[in-house]
């Protein structure tokens, strides 16, 4: 993990700040995944960070969720823009 989190911030992905004070901050775990091929070899380790759900606070936490995630359709809408108004 430090590899990856090293390899983030040197290509400036995101940065490491510290939480507000009166902020309850959510916990985080890594989840590990083996993808596999047709034949069952494997193919791929994938490795996701998610957020604790269960540690919400029902109305506190539930509104206010941050996900690093981009849908590949809001991409592409970008660069439509971009290109109809070059």
């Amino acid at each position: 993990m430090d590899k990856e989190k090293e390899t983030l911030t040197s290509k400036r992905t995101w940065e490491l700040i510290s939480a507000p004070i009166d902020t309850v901050v959510i916990g985080c775990r890594w989840v590990f995944t083996l993808k596999y091929r047709l034949d069952e070899s494997v193919n791929r380790h994938k490795a996701r960070l998610v957020a604790k759900g269960y540690t919400q606070t029902y109305s506190i936490d539930y509104f206010e969720t941050f996900s690093p995630v981009v849908r590949m359709i809001s991409i592409r809408i970008l660069f439509s823009s971009v290109v109809n108004l070059s």
